[in-house]
């Protein structure tokens, strides 16, 4: 830890910082676990059930990926906050109070990446050649052991690219986390954050070693997101 500690502060960084750095990681992973969770399904009825209501899905869906972070934010605060109708439920029946907590990061960022998951993973889901999920109905199978044995497994490489988009998403969301759960540090403080701060309070090092770390990582889920093949229907 100390030597940790003494390689931050060698390129411009702190014990704040680091634990930014910690927390975001955290949120990120939380949050493309939970995006993964409500996304996965929603992408595979879209893209292999089509009906007249997929296209009212995939809009409300993509909504979060072209709309202001600071909407996207404002409306998780009118459903979810304090003094809204659900964030009152949460909080007298089960203690939970999302706004300027860890928790609300995580739902922020979650619904900020949740476009990015959702439209790459209908992609993988739709490139599935329906020809095998038929031959398996036809030999008996269920619908949910042919998405176990046929769909998931052709549409893995797919959503594999959409968990590290996801990923990267969540990792560096500013407005709708800023909003939900605030920048306090040590607490709610991400490294989106951290880096806005370190930029206002003219800390130009500290800016400049935040943002490099957030790029490199960036890039990296990038790389590995364009080494790996995507499904293609045969």
């Amino acid at each position: 830890m100390i030597r940790l500690m003494s390689i931050a502060e060698s390129i411009g960084l702190n014990g704040s910082d680091l634990t930014a750095i910690v927390l975001s990681t955290f949120v990120a992973f939380s949050a493309s676990i939970l995006v993964g969770l409500t996304a996965t399904p929603l992408a595979w009825f879209v893209a292999k059930r089509p009906n007249r209501f997929s296209g009212p899905i995939v809009a409300l869906a993509s909504l979060p990926l072209v709309m202001p972070p600071t909407v996207t934010g404002y409306a998780l605060l009118s459903v979810f906050g304090r003094n809204a109708l659900l964030g009152r439920i949460l909080e007298r029946s089960f203690g939970v109070v999302l706004v300027f907590h860890w928790s609300g990061a995580i739902l922020a960022s979650a619904v900020s990446s949740f476009p990015l998951y959702f439209l790459t993973a209908r992609s993988a889901f739709a490139r599935v050649n329906p020809d095998y999920e038929q031959a398996a109905r036809l030999m008996g199978c269920r619908e949910f052991a042919v998405f176990r044995r046929i769909t998931l497994p052709l549409a893995l490489h797919g959503l594999t690219v959409a968990f590290l988009l996801g990923f990267v998403r969540a990792l560096g969301d500013f407005g709708a986390t800023l909003m939900v759960a605030g920048n306090i540090p040590g607490r709610t403080q991400t490294a989106a954050l951290a880096l806005y701060d370190a930029a206002t309070l003219g800390e130009a090092a500290r800016a400049r070693a935040l943002a490099a770390l957030l790029g490199v990582v960036a890039l990296v889920a990038l790389w590995f997101a364009g080494r790996t093949p995507v499904n293609r229907e045969i």
